[in-house]
């Protein structure tokens, strides 16, 4: 498995795997993010695309791993390669995936006045 920035012809595959987790996402939203270098993807050794991650300044907005190849580190190398590509990062989330997010080094603390999660974790990366 490798970790890249996505290009156009990963567009519909990243939105393959986004919808696969039942994400919604907009069509053109996604290819503004890919255009602007803010969409990270895992790629299989056969050339698939098995996940993808959207930044937004320092915020992971969206984070999805094709069903048959979760648990096996994907979603893990997508934090990665973003964290060095920033010196922090956040995501906002719900908290049936807390455990995940505090596996890969974020601090997680309770919104207010939600059933959602925050998640902060400093990085090594570069701006």
């Amino acid at each position: 498995m490798d970790t890249r920035t996505a290009t156009t012809d990963d567009l519909l595959a990243v939105l393959t795997v986004l919808d696969g987790a039942l994400l919604q996402v907009d069509l053109a939203d996604l290819r503004r993010a890919v255009a602007g270098e803010r969409v990270l993807v895992a790629v299989s050794s056969g050339g698939t695309v098995i996940g993808g991650l959207v930044l937004d300044g320092d915020e992971i907005t969206t984070i999805a791993v094709r069903r048959r190849r979760r648990d096996q580190g994907v979603g893990t190398a997508l934090v990665a390669a973003a964290a060095h590509r920033r010196c922090s990062l956040y995501a906002e989330f719900d908290e049936r995936v807390v455990p995940f997010w505090r596996s890969v080094g974020f601090e997680v603390e309770p919104l207010a006045a939600s059933d959602r999660f925050r998640g902060h974790r400093e990085t090594d990366g570069e701006r």
